[in-house]
């Protein structure tokens, strides 16, 4: 059986044909079972996405993706851009907020 980020990334070129793909397992920063698969960021560049708002593209991405939410995948950060915008936005970090779920709260609410 293959991973889930396997899994994401087949799904993502098959459906996509992305000339920028990059997804990263985040799960450690969460509040979850070590070697869990549930918090993934991607960047996805694509010529699809052109003429497409910020949200459709996000819904289009999470409709490629749904089978996953259904079988353990908790969490998305995502990035999708055309071609042009990647060319403009290359250098601009990417990171997904702070885990706020689950013990990190309690954690960040007793320290002072």
């Amino acid at each position: 059986m293959s991973s889930r980020l396997e899994r994401l990334q087949d799904l993502l070129d098959n459906q996509l044909h992305p000339s920028v793909l990059q997804i990263e397992n985040e799960s450690d920063k969460h509040s979850v079972p070590p070697n869990s698969e549930t918090h993934f960021k991607v960047l996805v560049v694509s010529e699809i996405f052109v003429g497409k708002s910020r949200i459709d593209r996000q819904r289009l991405v999470n409709d490629i993706i749904a089978g996953e939410y259904k079988t353990g995948l908790h969490a998305l950060t995502q990035r999708a851009l055309t071609p042009e915008e990647w060319a403009k936005e290359a250098g601009i970090p990417f990171e997904s907020p702070d885990c706020l779920g689950g013990s990190k709260v309690d954690s960040k609410m007793t320290r002072k």
